[in-house]
This record gives C-alpha cells, sequence and structure tokens, in this order.
C-alpha cells in the first residue's frame, strides 16, 4: 500500500436554487396574490473522520468535490428541494487546511467527527416575500446564492499513544510485529520501513493501544534530510516513545543522542514526550557486552531482543505503567 500523507483537494458547495415568480391560479379569483417559492439551499460539502481509511492516497485519483445545488421554488408558496450534501471520508488523524493560507480549519481526530468546509448556499426568495401593502402583486424573485469553493491541504497525523523510534535497521519493525498483529516489511538493510506502521496491543486489562513503527530517522531529519519531516509529524500525537536502538552497530550511545537531537530540532514538545530506552539485539552479544554497553547511559536502558521476545514481557510491562502515570 502506497502512503500519502498530504494532499490537496478542490471542494465546491451547492447553489441556492432561485426563488419563482408565480400568481396563484383559482377558479373565480381573477387576480391571485404572488405565490411563487423560496428556492432550496444548496449542498454542504463534509468531511467525516473514519478508520476505513489509512491514507490519503484516495484523493490523488479523486479531488475535486462537489456537493447538489438547491431547487427552484416552486408555485403555491413551495419551497425547492434542498441540495444534498457531499460527504468526504478522510482517515481518522486528518489536518485540514485552507490551501492558500494554510489556516488550520479543523483537526479529524475522533471517530466520526464531522467538518463543513464549504457551507450550501442560500436558496433565493420568491416573490410571495415582496408582498407589501405598497406591493401586491411583486413580479420578481431573487437568485440563490452561490456555494462556497475552496482549495484544502489535507494532512495526516497518525493517532498512536506509543511510537517506537530510532535509526534505520533499530528494529521497530520486528518489534511491532511481534507485539501485535502488525506485519511490516521486515528485511536487514536501512530504510527497510518506508511507511508507518499500525499495530494494536492488548493491554492486561484488554483494552487495545495503537503502536506506530515510525520510519528510520537520521541525522538531519529535522531539516528534512532523508525521511525528515515526511514522519517526525507522526510522532507528535504519541503519548509514549520507545526508543529502539541496535546494541549491535559501532556507537550506540551517539545513535542515541542523534535521535534525541533531532527531537529537540524538529520541536513541537518531541524532546519533551517521556521516553523508553531499549537495546535490542542483544542475542548477538556476549552478556558482559551487553552490561558494559548498557552501563555508558545516564537512565539505564532495558535490553531486549525482538526477534526472540527476550525482554518483552518487561518492555510492555513498562509501557503500561509509563501510559498510566
Amino acid at each position: 500500500m502506497h502512503f500519502i500523507d498530504r494532499v490537496t483537494i478542490q471542494v465546491k458547495s451547492g447553489d441556492g436554487g432561485d426563488g419563482l415568480v408565480a400568481f396563484r391560479r383559482e377558479k373565480y379569483v381573477p387576480a391571485g396574490g404572488p405565490a411563487g417559492g423560496n428556492g432550496g439551499n444548496g449542498g454542504s460539502v463534509i468531511l467525516e473522520a473514519t478508520t476505513d481509511l489509512q491514507t490519503l492516497l484516495d484523493f490523488r485519483f479523486e479531488n475535486i468535490f462537489k456537493a447538489e445545488n438547491g431547487g427552484r421554488g416552486g408555485p403555491s408558496n413551495m419551497t425547492g428541494r434542498r441540495g444534498s450534501d457531499r460527504i468526504i471520508k478522510v482517515p481518522l488523524g486528518t489536518v485540514v487546511m485552507h490551501q492558500e493560507t494554510l489556516e488550520v480549519l479543523g483537526d479529524l481526530t475522533e471517530l466520526g467527527q464531522t467538518l463543513v468546509v464549504a457551507k450550501g448556499g442560500k436558496g433565493g426568495l420568491g416573490n410571495k416575500y415582496f408582498l407589501s401593502n405598497q406591493n401586491r402583486a411583486p413580479d420578481y424573485a431573487l437568485p440563490g446564492l452561490p456555494g462556497e469553493e475552496l482549495g484544502l491541504y489535507l494532512e495526516l497525523k497518525l493517532i498512536a499513544e506509543v511510537g517506537i523510534i530510532g535509526l534505520p535497521n533499530a528494529g521497530k519493525s520486528t518489534l511491532i510485529s511481534v507485539v501485535s498483529a502488525a506485519r511490516p516489511k521486515i528485511a536487514d538493510y536501512p530504510f527497510t520501513t518506508l511507511v508507518p506502521n499500525l499495530g494494536v496491543v492488548s493491554k492486561p486489562s484488554g483494552d487495545g493501544v495503537v503502536f506506530a513503527d515510525i520510519p528510520g530517522l537520521i541525522e538531519g531529519a529535522s531539516e528534512g534530510v532523508g525521511l525528515g519531516h515526511d514522519f517526525l509529524r507522526h510522532v507528535e500525537r504519541t503519548r509514549l516513545l520507545v526508543h529502539l536502538i541496535d546494541i549491535t552497530q559501532a556507537d550506540p550511545l551517539a545513535a542515541y543522542h542523534t535521535i534525541q537531537e533531532e527531537l529537540a530540532a524538529y520541536g513541537h514538545g518531541l524532546a519533551d514526550k517521556p521516553q523508553i530506552l531499549a537495546l535490542n539485539k542483544i542475542d548477538a552479544m556476549l552478556p558482559e557486552d551487553v552490561e558494559a554497553i548498557a552501563a555508558q547511559f545516564e537512565e539505564p536502558p532495558l535490553v531486549i531482543s525482538a526477534a526472540s521476545k527476550k525482554g518483552l514481557d518487561k518492555l510492555l510491562q513498562t509501557v503500561w505503567k509509563k501510559l498510566d502515570e
């Protein structure tokens, strides 16, 4: 699946229907009064958050959305039919901005949450509305007002309580695959993961917690290097970060500082989020070497092997404890 998390779309709400000029035509009433109905209101364009979509890919193929126009007013003071709304389903976590000003119009973070992005035009007034003592037979009506038309910039920020971060090849995809039902592509080379992977992990209480495997960050990511800004923003919504480090690399401590510096440089409070530090791939080293590397860190890290599931129970227990704080 292609992961598309930024798109632009055009929306146009329905025009209001025109008011009608009409007069009563009744038997034995030679000069009936005005009876033209108002036009119907145009339909609105509405975004609705859903869990059925995980990406904005569909909007690459369809990006112009129009609601239905309101109907013309009818005789006998009948109001025209209201235009149908256009409901656009978007993934949960979609931020909606005005395309030109980048003003945030809404942030759809709850299932079923809706946002009216283009309100339908009001229907025009029929000639009955203009009846007065001075004008007993108005022969004019008003046209409907045009609907709103604008461009929108949609940006998806994944909603996950726990984000798994680390340099490429740290074992993030393996970890999320063994603690959840997620099945990301896994191989032994950097940047295997080019899209965020989501997985639901069950707490002892039975509640599900969403984990996100954030694709490998590298030095300069905060400035857009590598996968850079494409994925750092997905960390923004998380409550807790699991920082995974490959213990077999040349300098695990330097790897730790690289990611910390990128989080701080990106801003948006990422560096202030609570973290759990875990050294991964301990099966590939002697126990005494693992202890020596772990001792280099100011805060004692957890030591795990995602591949063999060593230490994962303790890791998850620590995650649940942190989330409950």
